[in-house]
Formats: C-alpha cells, sequence, structure tokens
C-alpha cells in the first residue's frame, strides 16, 4: 500500500475558508454582517455578497464560530503578530571570561571591570578558571577566586550556578539583576 504525503510547497492552511467549512451550522461574527447562528450556505451567502470570505476561527465550539473577514488579509496580520512576538523574544548573550588558577588582583579587577560591563548589556555571564597541566591541582584556588568574582559582583549579577569543576575547568554563572538596574 503507498502512503500519501502531502504535495510538495504547499502549507496547509491552519484555518477552514468558506467550501471547506463541513459543519451543518455556524455562529456568524463579523462587521457590517447580522450575528448569529445560521445554516452554512446561508453564512456563506452573506460572505459572498460582501466580496469577503467565510472564515472558520473557533472550530471546537458548538456551533463552530465563523468571521466573515478578507482572508488574505487575515493572513497577513497573522503573519504580522508572529514576527512581532518573535522580534520581542530576547535572545539570551552568554559573555566568556577566562582566568587561570594563579590570576593576579590586576588583571582579576580588569575582567571584573569587563563582566560589569557585560551584566549591564543584559548579557550572561560565564567566568571560568582553566587549569593547565599540573595547576590542577589548584583546584581550591579557582574556587576562591571564582567565589571572590561572583561576590564582587554582587549587586550587578545573581549566581545561576556554583562553582562546579568540569573536566579542566571550573565554571560559573551569572545573571544580570532585574532590569530595572540598567543604566
Amino acid at each position: 500500500m503507498r502512503r500519501r504525503y502531502p504535495p510538495r510547497g504547499r502549507v496547509e492552511e491552519p484555518y477552514k475558508v468558506n467550501e471547506k467549512i463541513t459543519a451543518r451550522q455556524v455562529r456568524v461574527v463579523g462587521e457590517n454582517v447580522e450575528q448569529g447562528v445560521f445554516p452554512t450556505s446561508k453564512a456563506l451567502q452573506m460572505a459572498k455578497d460582501q466580496s469577503l470570505d467565510l472564515v472558520e476561527i473557533s472550530p471546537k465550539a458548538d456551533p463552530p464560530v465563523c468571521k466573515v473577514i478578507d482572508y488574505s488579509k487575515f493572513k497577513y496580520e497573522q503573519k504580522k503578530k508572529q514576527k512581532e512576538i518573535k522580534a520581542k523574544a530576547s535572545k539570551t548573550v552568554i559573555k566568556e571570561i577566562r582566568f587561570g588558577p594563579n590570576t593576579d588582583d590586576h588583571d582579576f579587577e580588569f575582567k571584573l571591570k569587563h563582566a560589569v560591563n557585560f551584566l549591564k548589556e543584559g548579557a550572561k555571564v560565564k567566568a571560568y578558571v582553566h587549569f593547565k597541566g599540573r595547576t590542577i591541582v589548584y583546584k581550591e584556588r579557582g574556587e576562591i577566586l571564582l567565589l571572590k568574582f561572583a561576590q564582587a559582583l554582587e549587586e550587578y549579577a545573581k549566581v545561576e550556578q556554583l562553582p562546579k569543576l568540569e573536566g579542566k575547568r571550573m565554571f560559573l554563572f551569572l545573571a544580570p539583576k532585574a532590569a530595572g538596574k540598567k543604566s
């Protein structure tokens, strides 16, 4: 038995339009339309009289709700709304700051300033200590360094994940505090 696949290049419509509406009766809504429950054929005629489409908005209702509108304009508005929602969804940026287990004070302060700027911009900060070769024996130094880093950034960030050793790196994740703090 052969499988039937939907034709390529065609996107299935999310709404039933005009003749594709299968319900016997529908509740009609829309502008410049007599609202109420009508047989589907009468509702279709009402839409055609205005040179518009009958679109099934709420198929689960009893009877299904149909709106008399210009379908292509309706689709355009829906796409526009989806685009706006997508644009408003914030993309999280993660900035990395790397330390060695023997990082001195000047370098620490320098990296701290960068972290403050990243957090003010709303980015998350992933600070890590990279242990090369035998420096792995200084795990405590790395952890103390990261905790000192987190403490120094206390007013700008909250700790998402405490220092954790994974392989040759010890990670610390910081997220910016509430957006109201932005300057």
